[in-house]
């Protein structure tokens, strides 16, 4: 005889276990696999391997000279500071932690991608919009922020990082580095101007051996631009290979240099980065308070020339009270921790006081 019983029902099967992507082989190949060091509040010990081995983690920044740039700017409670290039918000953080209590900072950015990662990072650290509000603007714009702050009669310091940030460098599809095949586009802000690209392809020769000479001291820019001028290079490692080419049997280390050097050019030109610092140094002293502070960290001859010759000038103007006299540069340490500060050079400048003025 059978047992009518009826049986308990079974428990039910638990969901099948899913396996976030990961990329295949020992080493992620592609920027967007490379999740790890893209979420480093997860993965703290990946990030620090990383950063102890010299390197910067992927799709993160690590500020240049912050010691420095903290001692000359001297952010007290209770003050008002603008970072004209947010980037990843390193240097803006610590400012903002001596600013308290009472103290704002105004940052500006002209990446409309990085800029809203930037806010929410520096939102979850406690920074609210009274003490710090987020503009998509370059430096050039610092007025025009200033004024819908409702600060007409400037800051108390200022901050200008003008390097490319490693979220940039590092993202193929941002087109400024060939570690990676991308689209050749480097523009800061995906949205307005043209690419690289369609700069090459329309530029004459003359032009661009000027271009290359002025914006990257290129010694082979005559003969780059016999080679590049006119012609489509659809991505970054099409133009890297029409270079090499272009400059036959010379040694790699001076083929890797004319590379870096060419699309320094290039990015330079397709932001028109000389033409928003030049505004940027025109506009300052209006968007300084009296006894305010600038600091400027340039990386590039041509920047650095221009920011020491305005600060020159405004202290012979009078509009001054002092200068760097001197450019700053990273520690050896620094430099070894991280290499992409290699190339930093930072000036600073104080407004005159109104006693200073009358004196």
């Amino acid at each position: 005889m059978m047992d009518s019983t009826p049986e308990p029902d079974s428990a039910p099967l638990p969901p099948p276990h899913k396996r976030r992507p990961r990329y295949s082989g020992k080493n992620p190949r592609r920027f967007e696999e490379k999740y790890k060091e893209r979420t480093p509040e997860k993965y703290p010990e990946t990030v620090a391997r990383v950063i102890a081995s010299g390197k910067t983690p992927a799709g993160s920044h690590r500020p240049i000279m912050v010691g420095e740039i903290l001692e000359v700017l001297r952010p007290q409670p209770g003050e008002c500071a603008a970072d004209c290039t947010l980037g990843y918000g390193g240097h803006a953080r610590e400012i903002l932690a001596r600013l308290q209590p009472g103290g704002r900072l105004i940052g500006l950015d002209a990446d409309p991608l990085e800029l809203p990662r930037t806010e929410a990072r520096l939102r979850a650290l406690g920074f609210g919009p009274e003490t710090f509000a987020a503009h998509r603007s370059n430096f050039a714009g610092l007025p025009k922020v200033l004024a819908a702050e409702g600060l007409m009669g400037g800051v108390d310091l200022i901050l200008a990082d003008l390097g490319v940030s490693s979220m940039q460098l590092d993202d193929p599809a941002r087109g400024f580095s060939v570690k990676a095949e991308g689209a050749l586009d480097m523009r800061m802000n995906p949205l307005r101007g043209q690419p690289a690209s369609a700069l090459l392809e329309k530029i004459g020769g003359g032009e661009l051996a000027a271009l290359l000479a002025e914006n990257a001291d290129e010694p082979h820019a005559e003969a780059l631009a016999r080679a590049l001028a006119g012609k489509r290079f659809p991505t970054t490692l099409a133009l890297a290979a029409a270079i090499r080419k272009a400059l036959g049997e010379r040694q790699e280390e001076q083929i890797a240099l004319s590379i870096r050097r060419v699309f320094q050019a290039l990015r330079i030109a397709v932001n028109e980065e000389f033409t928003a610092l030049e505004t940027f140094l025109r506009n300052l002293p209006a968007c300084l308070r009296t006894g305010g502070r600038v600091a400027v960290l340039a990386f590039h001859s041509g920047e650095d020339r221009r920011v020491k010759k305005a600060f020159e000038a405004g202290l012979r103007d009078g509009i001054y009270a002092e200068i760097a006299r001197e450019v700053q540069r990273p520690s050896p340490e620094e430099r070894h921790a991280n290499p992409r500060s290699t190339p930093a050079k930072l000036r600073w400048a104080v407004k005159k006081t109104e006693a200073s003025c009358h004196s």
